[in-house]
């Protein structure tokens, strides 16, 4: 019994070593075939390894590239007053005047305008000498796309303080901003505006060289900004304190640009004079970089500057002396020749210089038909009316049209007509 059990022992204890202990060397070769399917496979030398792709550098930022427009002084004369009004509308309509500047105008980022007369209240209205012109000038001048008018000008006190404070009232109801003319001290304190121009900011100031004789108001001596210490008498003595802490302010206030606007010169001279180059100088040298002119009610000439930045760099800056008039019923000696101004301002994003950087004008011509006509007034594309022509046409219309852009070609350079070459 105890012979059987033992060897029951022994046949399970073999059969269990053959079910768990392979042959001799197998389970070095199954250990091994193990460790080689672990391995990495060894590289191939005539194979470059691959790299993954370079980033692309960052691109710089485009330039930002805006348009301001700029038009010279607009004005009613009586004649244009009568002329404007519209019987079956009920209102003056000086958009019908004005309308082939409207192109141009609505294409730019902005757009600017000297408003050279009162909006006092009324009828009665008045013209020359003392201004007084209907609300309706200032609803026409905003549809037709302008921004901002300046304000001072030797007719803002042909109706006293009442009338000018009147014109700003009229111009915030209509929403056109305004500079150099204040109702009140706090007005006058921050008398300047900063605007968008597509993207681009520029603060705009304003200013004019007198009043026709007429003395600010005592008690209200901020209503009118004037460059001249002198007003009332020689108009020759430039208020370099003001102006000098004006800049500083618009600095301040930390823009792209700094645009004046001012009323200077000697009327019906197509070139600037001495002091006017002066006034520039001024400018120029404490920071402005635009100066746009009027009053000489002619054109006179634009160009680009050279502006040195006080610390060893330049950039350009921009003058224009006179654009005449925009709109008026003056018709002699090329006070019937305007053009509209397009400016081109560019601000380097990777610098952050900005500067204008090129101009451009459309030569225009105020149409009169003389006394007696109707519509006897129309403010025209001369190009445009060349080629397509216009309704009840004068006799020497082409002639005169031909003529204004001679004029515009010789006073503000041909190289900047936007239309030149086009002229058949």
């Amino acid at each position: 019994m105890l012979r059987r059990m033992f060897a029951l022992l022994l046949t399970a204890v073999l059969l269990t070593g053959c079910a768990g202990t392979p042959p001799d060397g197998e389970e070095d070769a199954a250990q091994a075939g193990g460790l080689e399917a672990s391995l990495p496979a060894e590289p191939d030398p005539d194979l470059e390894p691959e790299l993954p792709p370079e980033p692309e550098p960052p691109q710089p930022p485009e330039p930002t590239v805006a348009t301001l427009a700029v038009c010279g002084d607009a004005m009613s004369h009586m004649p244009l007053t009568n002329d404007a009004w519209d019987e079956e509308q009920g209102i003056y309509d000086y958009g019908r005047i004005m309308a082939a500047a409207g192109p141009l105008v609505e294409a730019a980022d902005y757009a600017v305008v000297n408003l050279e007369t009162t909006l006092a209240g009324g009828p009665p209205y008045s013209g020359y000498p003392n201004f007084n012109s209907p609300d309706d000038m200032a609803r026409a001048l905003r549809d037709l796309g302008f921004d901002l008018c300046l304000t001072a000008n030797n007719h803002s006190l042909d109706k006293g303080y009442s009338g000018l404070s009147r014109t700003l009232d009229v111009l915030d109801e209509v929403g056109l901003a305004h500079v150099g003319t204040s109702r009140t001290q706090e007005e006058a304190d921050s008398n300047m505006v900063l605007a968008d121009v597509g993207g681009i900011s520029v603060v705009f100031l304003g200013y004019t060289y007198g009043t026709n004789g007429i003395p600010v108001n005592k008690n209200h001596p901020y209503s009118i900004n004037l460059f001249n210490t002198d007003y009332l008498t020689t108009l020759s003595t430039l208020d370099t304190e003001k102006i000098e802490a004006d800049l500083a302010a618009a600095q301040a206030m930390d823009p792209d640009l700094i645009a004046v606007m001012i009323h200077w010169g000697v009327e019906y001279q197509t070139k600037e004079n001495q002091y006017q180059d002066q006034i520039a100088d001024f400018l120029f040298s404490h920071g402005a970089d635009i100066v746009l002119g009027g009053h000489a009610h002619v054109l006179q000439p634009m160009e680009l500057r050279t502006i040195d930045d006080g610390d060893g760099g330049t950039h350009q800056g921009f003058v224009c002396y006179s654009l005449g008039n925009f709109i008026s019923s003056q018709n002699y000696d090329l006070t019937d020749t305007t053009a509209v101004l397009t400016l081109e301002l560019t601000r380097d994003n990777v610098t952050g210089v900005t500067e204008v950087t090129d101009y451009s004008y459309a030569p225009m011509f105020m149409l009169d038909r003389e006394e007696g006509a109707s519509p006897r007034f129309e403010l025209l594309d001369a190009y445009a009316a060349l080629e397509a022509g216009v309704e009840n046409p004068t006799a020497t219309l082409d002639e005169q049209l031909r003529q204004a852009i001679d004029d515009c070609h010789t006073i503000l350079g041909p190289e900047h007509d936007l239309y030149a070459g086009e002229d058949g």
